[in-house]
């Protein structure tokens, strides 16, 4: 056998390899609506709870973080209910528009879905 078979048959049995852990780790929709529920949770309760003060209302300030964590499963099925999942079966695609109320601005996001793992790539603000 000669060395170029060798990388032929290496590299191809490696990309196989790769191909099947890929399928067998591509994140489900359950995964990423825990994924984007917990990731709006931390925005709100960073962003609009610390604004909160600012003119919201003490009741509002002194609660925020509480009202978030109420909302949660709410938040989950929003995100549920306006996300598109393109499946690709080595990876997904996950598109959401979340038309929330004031004062919080209206997004969408546009996350990828690999090795159990997701990175959002697009969040507009509109």
């Amino acid at each position: 056998m000669n060395i170029l078979h060798i990388i032929k048959v290496v590299g191809g049995v490696s990309l196989i390899g790769l191909g099947t852990s890929m399928v067998l780790t591509n994140p489900g929709q359950i995964d990423y609506e825990s994924y984007a529920t917990d990731t709006l949770s931390s925005y709100l309760k960073q962003e609009l709870c610390s604004q909160a003060s600012g003119g919201l209302g003490s009741f509002l300030a002194s609660h925020c973080k509480t009202l978030v964590d109420t909302g949660k499963p709410h938040m989950k099925r929003v995100i549920a209910n306006k996300t598109i999942r393109q499946n690709y079966l080595l990876f997904s695609v996950y598109e959401t528009e979340l038309l929330l109320p004031s004062p919080v601005p209206n997004y969408e996001f546009g996350t990828i879905g690999v090795f159990q793992q997701f990175y959002t790539y697009q969040a507009d603000k509109f």
